[in-house]
């Protein structure tokens, strides 16, 4: 795969904006808390999605990326910029890539300006829009890098932290251990990092995640 020239610079330098404040992320409200996770329900929310065929979780969150940013900085049909959000979400289902590698979604955050009609991405960019519904999703918070050696043992922490609580029987890890990382530092942060896994919680029959009960932080 041929990559454009200039990729690293640009695919590092915009998640500087995270850091810089009155960055929009998507709304929510903690429904529970525990000591090392907490459910969180998140409002309806639209999200611009670029799918990647690397390997890692690094390489595929670098250059998915860097197409979204030049989809905010305009490489769109409107040719629109769009104000950075964050976190910037990287979702991985292993099994599912090539050769049963894992597959990876670099995911952008569209601001509430845009939600109702993102701009359509130009086609050689190769994202797609994603509209998510209100719905529940537990969350680990984790410190430093997010890296291809530990994200995995960062999800599996979870993954036992809910299996010793009330909420076992209902989140998303059995389809096929799919699970998201959130990002919220510019790669030059080192001090205070801020990561979290993301897992789906399923139904809205649980109690607290129900739309009606939705608050805006």
């Amino acid at each position: 795969m041929n990559r454009p020239r200039g990729f690293t610079l640009l695919a590092v330098v915009p998640l500087l904006l995270v850091v810089a404040g009155a960055i929009e992320s998507p709304q929510y409200t903690v429904v529970h808390s525990e000591s090392d996770f907490e459910v969180r329900l998140y409002r309806e929310s639209v999200w611009m999605s670029a799918p990647t065929d690397e390997i890692s979780f690094e390489k595929a969150t670098k250059f998915g990326f860097h197409r979204l940013f030049q989809y905010i900085q305009g490489a769109n049909l409107n040719s629109s910029r769009i104000r950075m959000t964050a976190p910037v979400l990287t979702s991985i289902v292993p099994g599912a890539g090539p050769l049963h590698s894992s597959a990876y979604f670099v995911r952008f955050y569209v601001p509430v300006k845009f939600q109702a009609s993102p701009p359509v991405p130009l086609p050689e960019l190769n994202l797609h829009s994603d509209r998510w519904g209100s719905h529940c999703i537990a969350v680990r918070q984790f410190s430093g890098f997010a890296r291809d050696s530990n994200v995995i043992k960062e999800a599996e922490k979870l993954a036992i932290s809910l299996s010793q609580s009330s909420w076992a029987n209902l989140t998303e890890f059995s389809d096929k251990n799919a699970y998201s990382i959130a990002q919220y530092n510019s790669p030059f942060h080192f001090i205070g990092r801020v990561n979290e896994v993301w897992v789906d919680v399923g139904g809205s029959e649980v109690p607290g995640c129900e739309s009606s009960h939705a608050y805006t932080y």
